[in-house]
């Protein structure tokens, strides 16, 4: 009988190949005559292109149904990140920080500002509403501002959240994100009795450390940042504390010198982050600000010279490379919240206001911060679980968010391994839905994921390990020759 094709998204890579990939993530690169036998109906079935496009669900020449039931599979293992609902709850303490950073984007008010701060009441009522949540996991992380200034609050809220665990049986954990320029042994004693981990910035090298993220009443944050660092490890373990890095115009030429930072700090991973137009960073961050072009060169650059590092023998991951080889190359979802499909909006993760008002996102947040509150589900003094988790408001936001029915992405090629965020076309665009064309998102994640493709595709198989290393978290064993 003659082949059925089935669902297909395709993008000519040149002239002599052709990427295809289906709905549930499987691809292959095609030379453009097999793709144009393909859809031609003119591929034999003993050519290795159509055995390779069978075995993935490309096409069939046998019962349909069954073919149709794998597929289906393969897509629900891909969706998986919707079985259990909000697993992660931000809440923010308060909106104070002692940290004077040139690109916060939460437009963070100085410590000596009265008001900001979270107080028991909307404390209780905030782990009261997360434990609604029907998933089996919750993760409560704490956000500022500059959290550790309302240190009797986090206590509260943890020991609150673990009395009503025992009734819930729940698996709880807590991160607390802070500069850590506050924390004292007294607090590092109380965090080691619970489970707690620890998220902290360092944006390279003391001179640019210091120049992005200096303190309110210190230049030099970067010895402290480090000091507080060691400190953390020795009372809670080397691996609880970890660290991000916001990329600026200052850093971009320096990435390289940002990596061998993390690894002389004893860090075993980064995720190269772009500047994000929220707060501070889109109000005045002119001098910090750059082409996505410039940040997509200096990344591919700076990957090259990760893999090598794991090539010469130490282990050491990528994060936002490693979240897509784990869309790329594995049938499993990943959490990250802002590239799913529907968006992680309110649904992966929800953030909780110092004044009980509860957001889609970080992003809105911040949005709301400079007076923007159209991602507001509501307060948790007023509204009720299904109020601010079933309303129309966020049904609509994130029926609106499916990469699937969006314009142009509902036909991009690429669609599996990406993501929605409708906060951020809204701050980048004015619309929810955004124009891909002139999408910063778009054009970064798109050529990222050719880019990981295209070493993919090349069949370095030294290569391959580290990937597969990196989506594993278990280091391979070094090579002679890191030199590629």
């Amino acid at each position: 009988m003659p082949y059925r094709l089935l669902p297909l998204r395709f993008d000519r890579i040149n002239v002599h190949e052709v990427f295809v990939c289906n709905e549930a993530g499987e691809f292959l690169v095609l030379h453009a005559n097999d793709f144009s036998m393909l859809v031609n109906q003119q591929l034999t079935s003993k050519s290795s292109s159509f055995l390779d496009l069978k075995a993935k669900q490309f096409l069939t020449d046998t019962e349909l149904e069954p073919v149709i039931e794998m597929l289906a599979t393969k897509y629900r293992t891909k969706k998986s990140f919707l079985d259990n609902f909000t697993a992660l709850h931000m809440v923010v303490p308060t909106l104070k920080c002692n940290s004077n950073c040139k690109y916060c984007q939460v437009s963070r008010k100085d410590v000596t500002t009265k008001g900001f701060t979270m107080n028991k009441t909307t404390a209780r009522r905030i782990v009261d509403l997360i434990f609604k949540s029907p998933s089996p996991c919750i993760k409560i992380e704490f956000q500022g501002g500059e959290p550790l200034l309302e240190f009797r609050i986090i206590k509260y809220i943890i020991e609150y959240a673990e009395w009503v665990n025992l009734f819930k049986k729940k698996d709880l954990e807590f991160v607390i994100c802070t500069n850590l320029t506050l924390m004292t042994d007294k607090m590092l004693r109380y965090l080691k009795g619970h489970r707690i981990y620890i998220s902290t910035s360092l944006d390279g090298p003391k001179d640019l450390h210091n120049m992005n993220r200096p303190l309110q009443n210190d230049s030099d944050s970067y010895n402290l940042l480090i000091d507080r660092i060691k400190l953390c490890r020795n009372y809670l373990g080397n691996d609880s504390v970890s660290a991000l890095m916001t990329t600026t115009r200052h850093s971009l030429s320096r990435l390289n010198d940002v990596v061998d930072e993390y690894l002389s700090q004893g860090f075993n991973s980064i995720f190269i982050r772009s500047l994000n137009p929220y707060g501070f960073a889109k109000k005045d961050g002119e001098s910090f600000t750059y082409k996505i072009e410039d940040f997509i060169n200096a990344y591919k650059k700076t990957l090259n010279y990760i893999i090598d590092i794991n090539l010469r023998g130490t282990h050491f991951v990528e994060g936002f490379a490693t979240l897509l080889l784990t869309r790329i190359l594995t049938p499993f979802s990943t959490g990250f919240v802002d590239m799913q499909s529907p968006a992680g909006v309110a649904i992966s993760g929800v953030i909780y206001n110092y004044d009980g008002n509860v957001y889609v996102s970080d992003e809105a947040r911040m949005l709301a911060s400079t007076g923007d509150k159209n991602f507001l589900m509501g307060n948790v003094n007023n509204k009720t679980y299904p109020e601010l988790f079933n309303s129309e408001f966020l049904c609509s936001l994130i029926s609106k968010s499916c990469l699937e029915c969006l314009p142009e992405c509902s036909w991009c090629a690429y669609q599996s391994f990406c993501g929605a965020d409708p906060v951020r076309n809204y701050s980048e665009q004015g619309d929810i839905i955004g124009n891909r064309a002139t999408s910063e998102v778009c054009k970064k994640n798109k050529e990222i994921i050719k880019f990981l493709l295209d070493l993919v595709k090349n069949g370095d198989q030294r290569v391959q390990k580290v990937f597969w290393s990196w989506i594993t978290r278990h280091p391979i064993s070094p090579e002679k020759g890191g030199d590629r």
